[in-house]
């Protein structure tokens, strides 16, 4: 499938993923071509057709779009939850939703079950990472899904990468004040105030002292970095300097 591929993870049967790319879908550049975001000033009816494409891949599923501020706040999606609710994650315990994740250099992040009884989503740039948002998700797809200490796999979509993704001191901060090992995925970047952060390798820390222990996808390696490749990945960081804005990929989970 030109623009969408399933992802390698030890998800138990019965859940299904996907992530875009910018191959596969109708929109003009800048945001050629699978772009689903609709909030980058694409042409409407582009992002329209790009996203009953994604909905043709999870069928019977809806993908359910979000509203994502940079927060920690989770929703429960159902057949009545609209496009545009605001959260930074969802949690799915039945068929026919799927919580959809759009990123364009911040890092998505899938859950599932190991019982197969729900499945997550989340987004995680650096604001809602340091703020907690992987462990909170992981928290409500237990509680959800009613088991309190079921076993959690997790997958780790493409996102900036350790070696494009240059940050303040502020970031650091926010990262080590409250655990001083996070500062082993952060290196000066040359000049005073600045680091080099690895966001994929922050949010696995956090996921193996959430007590994950199966955790799949970007390994902080160039394959995975939005910035480094233009003709797979949109990234914000990389394009809107040059154009103005960019366009989203998405990842998405869903119980099928």
């Amino acid at each position: 499938m030109p623009g969408v591929w399933v992802p390698d993870w030890p998800a138990p049967a019965g859940v299904r993923a996907l992530c875009t790319e910018r191959d596969g879908g109708v929109s003009a550049p800048p945001w050629d071509r699978f772009n689903l975001g609709d909030h980058v000033g694409d042409d409407p009816a582009a992002v329209a057709l790009n996203r009953a494409r994604l909905a043709s891949f999870t069928r019977p599923a809806r993908p359910v779009f979000l509203r994502q501020v940079h927060g920690t706040a989770v929703c429960r999606l159902d057949g009545a939850t609209p496009d545009g609710t605001e959260a930074d994650a969802a949690v799915a315990v039945g068929p026919g939703v799927a919580c959809t994740i759009m990123v364009a250099d911040c890092l998505p992040v899938l859950f599932a079950l190991a019982s197969g009884a729900g499945v997550a989503a989340a987004h995680a740039g650096w604001r809602g990472l340091a703020a907690g948002v992987l462990e909170r998700t992981v928290r409500e797809l237990r509680e959800v899904a009613g088991e309190p200490r079921g076993e959690v796999v997790a997958w780790l979509g493409p996102a900036i990468g350790p070696a494009a993704f240059e940050v303040g001191d502020e970031v650091r901060a926010a990262f080590t004040a409250d655990d001083a090992g996070a500062a082993a995925h952060f290196r000066a970047a040359g000049r005073a105030g600045q680091w080099w952060a690895d966001l994929p390798g922050l949010a696995r820390r956090r996921l193996r002292l959430a007590g994950l222990t199966r955790v799949a996808g970007n390994d902080g390696s160039a394959a995975w970095c939005t910035v480094s490749q233009p003709s797979r990945f949109f990234s914000h960081r990389r394009d809107a300097a040059r154009f103005g804005t960019t366009g989203r990929l998405a990842a998405a989970v869903w119980l099928g």
